[in-house]
C-alpha cells in the first residue's frame, strides 16, 4: 500500500497491529478481493496506514528495480475510446507501411483540410464501444524485459489507462458498471505493427500483433482517488529518458461506465478483469514516429498512478 510516497506491504501492516485487524482483512492476500471488499474493508486498510504515519517505510520502486505485476488479470479487454487516436494512427500506418496510398491520402488532407474518410472509425464504432480480447498470460511487470517478437521489425508501444474490475457484472447499466471499477493502473499494449493489418483484415482480430506482451503497473490506485478525474489526467511517454509524447486522457468517445457496461452485455464480467481505454492520443509510435529499438527503455507515466518502465530485449538473432 502506498502512503505519502512510501510503500507499506499489507502483511507488514497486519503484523504490526494484529489486534486491530478484522478476520475479514487478516485472511486477505489478494489485491482484487481487497479492492472489491467494499468501503468497510478499504477503510480498515486506510486506518492501518494512518497508524504508520511517521514510521519508517519502504521507498517507492526505482525504475531499474523489477516489480511483479500488481495482480494477474482474469482477462484483458482492450477498447478503442479515442477517435483522435484512430485517425492519427491510421495516418501513421499509411505513412510507414502503405507507400502507394500515403501520397494520395496526404494530398487529400492538405486540399480539404480534414481527415480522409478512410481514416475515421468504422460505423460500428459510433454505435457502441468496441474491443478485442487480449492475452492475459504474457503479462509483464514494472522493470521486466520485453521480448522482441521474432516475426516483427516494427515494435510499438501504446499508453493506456487500465481499469480494474472488482465486482461481478451482468447486463449492467453504466452507473452499475462504474461502481464495479475498483482501481486504475497503467497498461502498455505492446504491438507488432508490421503484421497487424493483415491479421485485422483476415476476418478476425489481432493475434501475433498483440499477444506476445503487455505490461501493467507499477501499482493499482483505488477508485476514489482517480475516478472523478479519470478523463483529465496528464500523461507522457519517455524513451531512454527523452520525452517523446505528452498528452491527456481527455476526449474519450464513451464514458468508462459505458465501456464496462458494454463488456457485461449478455455475458458475465468477473472481478480481476482488466480493461484498457485504448491508446491515449499521441502515445504510440504510429502517431509520434518514435519507434522502439533493441535495448531501449520505455517509460509511461500517468498522473496520479506513477510510471511504468520496461526495457526492450535484443533482436532474437542477436541473443
Amino acid at each position: 500500500m502506498l502512503q505519502h510516497g512510501h510503500w507499506h506491504p499489507l502483511s507488514t501492516l497486519i503484523a504490526a497491529s494484529p489486534q486491530a485487524v478484522s478476520p475479514s482483512l487478516a485472511c486477505q492476500d489478494d489485491l482484487i478481493a481487497i479492492l472489491g471488499g467494499g468501503d468497510e474493508l478499504l477503510n480498515e486498510v486506510r486506518a492501518l496506514l494512518d497508524q504508520t504515519a511517521g514510521q519508517e517505510a519502504e521507498s517507492p520502486p526505482e525504475t531499474d528495480h523489477p516489480l511483479p505485476a500488481p495482480f494477474s488479470p482474469r482477462s484483458i479487454r482492450d477498447f478503442m475510446l479515442y477517435e483522435k487516436h484512430v485517425i492519427a494512427a491510421g495516418r501513421g500506418y499509411a505513412r510507414r507501411f502503405l507507400p502507394k496510398a500515403w501520397p494520395v491520402l496526404n494530398a487529400y488532407e492538405k486540399i480539404f483540410r480534414k481527415p480522409h474518410p478512410k481514416l475515421r472509425p468504422k460505423p460500428l464504432w459510433y454505435k457502441h464501444p468496441i474491443y478485442y480480447m487480449g492475452s492475459h498470460i504474457n503479462i509483464l511487470g514494472h522493470g521486466d524485459i520485453v521480448p522482441w517478437p521474432p516475426y516483427s521489425s516494427a515494435l510499438d508501444y501504446e499508453l493506456e489507462l487500465g481499469i480494474v474490475v472488482t465486482k461481478p457484472l451482468y447486463n449492467a447499466t453504466p452507473e452499475e458498471a462504474l461502481q464495479a471499477i475498483g482501481g486504475f493502473t497503467i497498461l502498455n499494449d505492446f504491438s507488432a505493427r508490421d503484421c497487424q493489418l493483415a491479421e485485422m483484415t483476415s476476418g478476425f482480430g489481432p493475434v501475433k500483433a498483440k499477444n506476445f506482451a503487455n505490461s501493467i503497473g507499477p501499482c493499482v490506485v483505488e477508485t476514489q482517488d482517480l475516478l472523478a478525474r479519470a478523463d483529465n489526467l496528464d500523461v507522457n511517454v519517455r524513451i531512454n529518458g527523452q520525452v517523446v509524447a505528452e498528452s491527456n486522457t481527455a476526449g474519450m468517445h464513451y464514458s468508462l461506465g459505458e465501456m464496462v457496461a458494454y463488456a457485461s452485455l449478455g455475458e458475465r464480467v468477473v472481478p480481476g478483469e482488466l480493461m484498457g481505454t485504448g491508446t491515449i492520443p499521441g502515445c504510440c509510435a504510429l502517431e509520434n514516429e518514435h519507434w522502439l529499438q533493441p535495448d531501449d527503455t520505455i517509460e509511461l507515466t500517468i498522473e496520479g498512478i506513477g510510471s511504468l518502465t520496461n526495457r526492450i530485449s535484443h533482436l532474437p538473432q542477436d541473443e
